[in-house]
């Protein structure tokens, strides 16, 4: 997808109302520091459009982000910080339960694990939640850059075994700093989020930037490089050089004159 506009639209804490958005949504779990607002950033093409704070657990709240006025991108609470105290833990359980059953337009959830560990009791527990309240979560393996790329398929193999994952559950490897996994993931949310007809808009338009790109590339390189003397092109900028250097003329001229 091609990101024309993206604000943070909507903020609830555990006593707000879930928004009736009008669009579909796709929401993103995982717990504290596992790399979620480093994701969303990485997804809008922005540095600081989810806050990465050096603390875990700073997020205690569900965000929803409209993008291009089409669809949402949900960030839920980080889970599992292990500073944080059981009432708080709590919260942010309700808080996840309570906009996985309330959402009307909720299409999938993407449900992150870092992929150098593996998952640990928190993401399991949370993995067989959203399963038993008949979701199909969609695995993001973060962090992927930290790995070697031969080491990828068995740390992947890894998740899935603990997970137990349901067959044909999709895993994707991603890393916010070599952007890695991030078109397969707007694939994913594209055809999650859109109908056919939508999509082939989408795909015709954004086909119609890059012919007009290319087209003023080649135009522009047809072009040629040097540039004409200001006595062709008559420009202001131009024509005040020339007067600045009759200007220096005359002078010399006049300080010649003295001389003799």
């Amino acid at each position: 997808m091609v990101i024309k506009s993206v604000n943070l639209e909507t903020v609830c804490g555990i006593t707000s109302t879930i928004p009736d958005n009008e669009y579909n949504e796709v929401a993103f779990a995982g717990k504290s520091n596992v790399g979620k607002s480093s994701l969303i950033n990485a997804l809008m093409n922005r540095k600081s459009l989810a806050r990465i704070s050096s603390q875990p657990g700073k997020t205690q709240t569900i965000n929803f982000y409209n993008v291009n006025d089409a669809m949402y991108l949900v960030d839920l609470p980080g889970y599992g910080y292990a500073n944080a105290n059981i009432e708080i833990k709590a919260k942010w359980g309700q808080m996840i339960e309570n906009y996985l059953h309330t959402s009307k337009k909720l299409q999938a959830v993407f449900l992150l694990i870092d992929i150098r560990h593996e998952p640990s009791d928190n993401d399991i527990m949370m993995y067989d939640w959203m399963v038993n309240q008949g979701f199909a979560p969609i695995i993001i393996a973060t962090k992927s850059d930290k790995l070697k790329k031969s080491q990828i398929a068995a740390h992947i193999k890894t998740i899935k075994d603990v997970l137990h994952v349901k067959p044909g559950t999709v895993v994707i490897p991603f890393s916010s700093m070599s952007k890695e996994g991030r078109d397969e993931i707007w694939n994913l949310i594209d055809s999650l989020v859109f109908d056919e007809e939508t999509l082939l808009a989408m795909k015709q338009e954004e086909e119609a930037k890059r012919e007009a790109k290319s087209a003023a590339k080649r135009a522009a390189a047809s072009q040629p490089h040097k540039k004409e003397r200001w006595k062709k092109t008559g420009k202001p900028v131009a024509k005040k050089t020339k007067e600045r250097r009759d200007k220096a003329k005359s002078k010399k001229s006049v300080n010649n004159h003295k001389k003799k």
